[in-house]
């Protein structure tokens, strides 16, 4: 696996320690900007939202560049975001921070991730995407943890301070790891418009739409794990933590096995993987008031709940291409799902009673099963699949590499 690969995670782990700060440093955030625990957790909305809308924008912006430059100009915005936020005096400057970091974080995702592809031989793809999304998964279990501990002991802004150094770190090993290549070439023409013109697939927003489901549906139950365990199943609060901690570590399990399955079985993964996900969330929802199988069933989703992403944009690169903005989308349907999992939660708690949003994962497991039957019906799953896909990308690469020599 080329070393770039590893940088690229380290890169995606500072990203993802800035996008769940917050919801780490609630009280102390509320008290040091003068603004209401609501008005916080709207800094995660923000977040999610700017990601959703301005990273594709700020992608288009930065096609143009080498994309290791692109990576350092987005690194750039990053940290001016997050220094933004750590000297912010009031609610406002904060929330342009948090729109700025956002922004950046999409950005930085679909470059990272058309990166990976072509640092990486076709056939292992799915495997560099896995090594670059532990980032994501290791940012879960570890950044998250150390920015509230961070915060708790030295005050909310050191937390950001420390996101700081380490986007620089991540800059710095990123210029010196990341060979450089010239930007990402364009499928069906050049620029902008060749980017856009694979949209017009309906295999490609199929794949999208499938991503959405996926994550919408982890997010549903993982949003409202800390009071589904305390208040239903029973635990004590301070044995959350350690829950979450175990929860963290079955999603990198998750991650790394699905890596290695998702460039020959990509759709069976999915398949495989939203059917569990639907057992374990349906199996959570009927069994939360015990605690054995409740940790069990969490720990399951866990397992194949985000840790689908390999899967899921070796998928989206086959329908699409591995181009940065067709990541970068991705990357917003992936923001969706969570936006829809995690807001419908909160209604469905005051109708229905904390179980609800087990339900509502279950449901959108469901939708993402549906989406996946034309995929399923049009060819068979298996090995033949992604090798036979895997060759016609050689090909096409090989074909680029020699129009060039040319």
């Amino acid at each position: 696996m080329p070393r770039a690969i590893y940088v690229l995670a380290l890169g995606i782990f500072a990203m993802v320690t800035s996008e769940f700060v917050v919801a780490g440093l609630m009280p102390q955030m509320a008290e040091g900007l003068d603004a209401t625990i609501p008005e916080i957790g709207y800094l995660i909305t923000a977040f999610a939202v700017a990601m959703a809308v301005g990273g594709p924008f700020l992608t288009v912006a930065v096609l143009r560049l080498p994309q290791r430059r692109a990576l350092m100009a987005l690194f750039a915005v990053f940290l001016a975001g997050n220094v933004l936020a750590a000297t912010a005096s009031t609610y406002p400057a904060m929330l342009v921070a948090r729109v700025v970091t956002g922004t950046a974080s999409q950005a930085f995702f679909g470059v990272a991730l058309s990166l990976c592809a072509r640092l990486a031989r076709p056939e292992v793809r799915g495997r560099a995407i896995a090594v670059a999304m532990n980032g994501l998964m290791l940012g879960t279990l570890l950044g998250l943890p150390l920015a509230t501990v961070t915060g708790e002991h030295l005050g909310w802004r050191a937390a950001f301070w420390g996101i700081t150094v380490l986007t620089v770190v991540a800059a710095l090993c990123t210029l010196a790891g990341v060979p450089r290549l010239d930007r990402a070439p364009a499928e069906g023409g050049g620029g902008v418009r060749g980017e856009l013109g694979v949209f017009r697939r309906p295999r490609l927003w199929l794949a999208l739409s499938t991503s959405t489901f996926i994550i919408g549906a982890t997010f549903a139950a993982f949003s409202y794990l800390n009071p589904i365990l305390t208040e239903v199943t029973g635990f004590a609060t301070g044995t959350v933590p350690l829950l979450l901690i175990a929860y963290g570590a079955a999603t990198v399990v998750g991650n790394t096995v699905v890596g290695r399955l998702a460039d020959r079985h990509t759709l069976g993964v999915l398949l495989c993987g939203l059917a569990l996900n639907l057992v374990f969330l349906v199996g959570f929802a009927l069994f939360a008031h015990l605690p054995v199988p409740a940790v069990v069933f969490m720990l399951g989703i866990g397992l194949v709940g985000v840790t689908m992403n390999p899967a899921m944009v070796t998928r989206v690169q086959r329908a699409g291409n591995a181009g940065p903005l067709v990541n970068t989308i991705h990357s917003s349907f992936i923001t969706l799902g969570i936006v829809i999992g995690t807001s419908a939660g909160g209604p469905a708690i005051d109708a229905f009673g904390l179980r609800a949003p087990l339900w509502i994962g279950a449901g959108m497991a469901v939708l993402g099963l549906l989406t996946l039957v034309p995929a399923l019906v049009r060819r068979p799953v298996g090995p033949a699949d992604g090798q036979s896909t895997a060759k016609i990308m050689i090909c096409q690469e090989t074909a680029v590499r020699q129009t060039r020599t040319a």
